[in-house]
């Protein structure tokens, strides 16, 4: 079963936490409160700090204006919102924060089509998908909290998901004029390279769900601390965390490069 019908709340420690009991509907296969009653799920909670870190990369690397001026875009913002979402609601496991955690991971997706479809020189044409996006993505978000369904935010997901992929494609195939062949040809390659770690993300989160008590059965066989790299929630983080900064950093250069060719 998957995790919106799912529920680990018999854990041994589950009960016992500071943030005690478990009420959200998605609850994954770490062990609740096994490491300590301050995390709800110990791994899969400091994992996130994968978003957090890409997240300040690009905030604190080339281009930065100190500390308290960093260098920031609505990516890198979204980025750093999901990080520190996702990490409350594993470290509680309550609804509202799954909420948060959802919604900001929407926000992820959201801001890179945002990007990906702003790359233009016509501003008309940029206010009108600006204003799009404005409007579809918080009243679907309104609606996914409304009807508390997650595969309503699966579908939503993956549709964005689609969207970027297609915007890609049309990028970096179909585009007139094309962007130079030296540069199509390395984009290609890393955002190849982005979607095979979303894709083995997708695959190791599913495993997690699905196949929950074989895997607590060999993290048992296995022992702490090699059983943590069972943890595949956990890597879902990383890897996601991974991608989304490699689709961004392709998304910056695609809006420099077109910027430039603006302005010649």
């Amino acid at each position: 079963m998957g995790h919106h019908n799912h529920h680990f709340a018999g854990d041994r420690h589950a009960l016992s936490g500071v943030w005690s009991p478990p009420t959200s509907s998605a609850n994954f296969c770490e062990e609740d409160y096994a490491v300590t009653r301050y995390f709800a799920e110990f791994i899969n909670t400091l994992t996130n700090l994968a978003y957090v870190l890409f997240a300040l990369q690009y905030m604190y690397g080339p281009g930065s204006r100190g500390l308290l001026s960093p260098k920031t875009d609505f990516m890198s913002v979204s980025l750093l919102v999901l990080g520190i979402a996702s990490f409350l609601f594993h470290a509680t496991l309550r609804h509202g924060f799954q909420f948060g955690d959802e919604l900001a991971m929407l926000g992820l997706v959201w801001s890179i089509l945002q990007g990906s479809l702003v790359v233009r020189r016509s501003s008309v044409y940029d206010r009108f998908v600006n204003i799009c996006l404005a409007t579809v993505f918080p009243l679907f978000g309104a609606f996914y909290v409304w009807t508390g369904k997650i595969i309503y935010h699966v579908i939503g997901f993956a549709i964005a998901i689609g969207l970027i992929i297609l915007r890609g494609i049309y990028l970096f195939y179909l585009r007139k004029p094309a962007f130079p062949q030296d540069k199509v040809a390395e984009w290609r390659v890393r955002g190849r390279i982005a979607l095979i770690l979303m894709g083995v993300a997708y695959i190791l989160w599913n495993i997690d769900l699905e196949f929950c008590a074989e895997l607590r059965k060999l993290r048992e066989d296995i022992g702490l601390p090699w059983a943590w790299l069972l943890e595949f929630h956990g890597w879902w983080h990383i890897l996601t965390a991974m991608s989304a900064a490699r689709v961004m950093d392709i998304v910056r250069e695609v809006r420099k490069r077109v910027k430039e060719d603006t302005e010649e």
